[in-house]
């Protein structure tokens, strides 16, 4: 059998290895945090949407396999097209491969894409078929132990540039959710 290397474009999808994916599950669950709703995140969520002028707005923890929206505001799924199947609406839990979080979270910066489109590496995530996410902008929740909790971010159906005050609100508001997260104020 003859080996054949893996697609250039194969690789570019690939949601990042997140090693630091244990010490945050034993820093969550420290923090009593990742594992259920909390109506005040959801309020922190559609803070940063107002924040943003984006429908959707989230507080994410990270696990190993999923993602949580501890914090969701979401606009309901616009009605199909003619033909076309309807759109679930945006739940609280994600596999880790779809959207753009678990890439903040490991590189540990701020993400803005304006139109995933693009971008080869993003175009292709799942979010975009199933939720019709065009563009996203997000920040990672890093704790005083430097631990990597999770991320804030917002998103919307249509391309939008998210420019320098864009990165800066939400760079911002996730060093803002962190403390407040770390000192039990959420």
């Amino acid at each position: 059998m003859r080996y054949e290397p893996p697609s250039p474009v194969g690789r570019l999808l690939l949601t990042p290895e997140d090693r630091d994916a244990p010490a945050r599950a034993r820093r969550l669950h420290l923090l009593g945090l990742g594992e259920r709703a909390e109506p005040s995140l959801d309020s922190y969520a559609g803070h940063l949407a107002d924040l943003t002028g984006a429908p959707f707005g989230m507080v994410n923890f990270l696990g190993a396999d999923t993602q949580f929206f501890a914090g969701l505001h979401a606009p309901p799924p616009p009605p199909p097209a003619p033909g076309e199947p309807p759109r679930p609406a945006l739940g609280r839990v994600l596999p880790r491969d779809h959207g753009y979080c678990p890439h903040v979270a490991v590189r540990r910066r701020a993400l803005a894409l304006e139109d995933v489109a693009d971008y080869p590496r993003f175009a292709g995530n799942p979010v975009v078929d199933e939720y019709g996410i065009r563009s996203y902008l997000g920040a990672p929740l890093i704790d005083s132990t430097g631990t990597v909790l999770g991320t804030v971010c917002v998103a919307d159906r249509a391309p939008r540039t998210w420019g320098k005050a864009g990165l800066e609100t939400i760079k911002s508001a996730a060093a803002d959710l962190a403390g407040r997260l770390e000192h039990g104020l959420v």
